[in-house]
């Protein structure tokens, strides 16, 4: 009897059930080009993680998906699991990790000081902080990939929807003027310093607005006084996240 593997029994699967690999990646969420070179047998020993998706999607064991045992075991009338919510594999990743095909890591911005004790600050790219985003995501909202940046939320003028520590996503492509979409949250570099506001346009320049405005009243500026100090929209906001605590 010819030894199976995993393309092998994928194909089997794929034929009973009449799915393409497109139509697996939907609703698995295993990366199409992880499925096409699992299928082309560029990888003969995908990672636990994809094994597992895949075989509790159509009912069947790791054992029986990586070929080791026969498909035939089971009973005909096994069904994939169309109806159930998945929880796949917890996957442990760190920086070091390299990200996956449907991923992008994301760089943090952060505020640098130009010289020890000077209070001037620029805001630039970390070399080591990043999270991970799906493609998928990102394109979903519109965020071209290099144009996606995240940023930490510092002190209380956001409360209660963002808490100090919050992690926001930003899409530097959507940085002028003319992007500004009243009450939506950008990032702005205000002389150096990173920010998170409510934004709204004003015939003379723009405001500025916290959700905590019992401490943090509305700033208004001019378009001369942007200028002059130094502010500027780093990005519109598309996502955050933070710990509850």
């Amino acid at each position: 009897m010819q030894k199976r593997n995993v393309a092998s029994v994928l194909k089997t699967l794929l034929d009973r059930h009449g799915l393409s690999p497109t139509e697996l990646y939907r609703r698995t969420g295993v990366p199409q080009s992880t499925l096409s070179r699992i299928l082309s047998e560029k990888i003969v020993d995908p990672s636990d993680k994809h094994v597992s998706r895949i075989a509790e999607y159509f009912g069947v064991s790791t054992d029986q998906l990586r070929g080791r045992v026969e498909l035939g075991d089971l009973r005909e009338t096994a069904q994939p699991a169309h109806g159930h919510a998945h929880l796949g594999d917890i996957s442990l990743w760190d920086d070091e990790t390299p990200i996956e095909d449907d991923e992008v890591s994301v760089p943090f911005l952060r505020e640098v000081e130009l010289a020890a004790g000077s209070g001037r600050f620029v805001i630039e790219e970390s070399e080591r902080a990043c999270l991970r985003f799906g493609k998928r995501s990102l394109r979903h909202n519109g965020v071209q990939f290099d144009n996606a940046k995240c940023v930490t939320v510092r002190g209380n003028s956001m409360l209660p929807v963002l808490r100090d520590g919050a992690t926001v996503g930003v899409n530097t492509g959507k940085c002028s003027i003319g992007d500004i979409v009243d009450g939506d949250l950008y990032a702005i570099n205000h002389n150096g310093q990173l920010r998170v506001k409510q934004v709204y346009r004003l015939p003379t320049g723009i405001r500025l607005r916290s959700f905590n405005r019992d401490e943090h009243p509305d700033e208004d500026y001019s378009f001369q006084q942007l200028q002059e100090e130094q502010i500027s929209l780093l990005g519109h906001v598309f996502w955050w996240g933070m710990y509850a605590r």
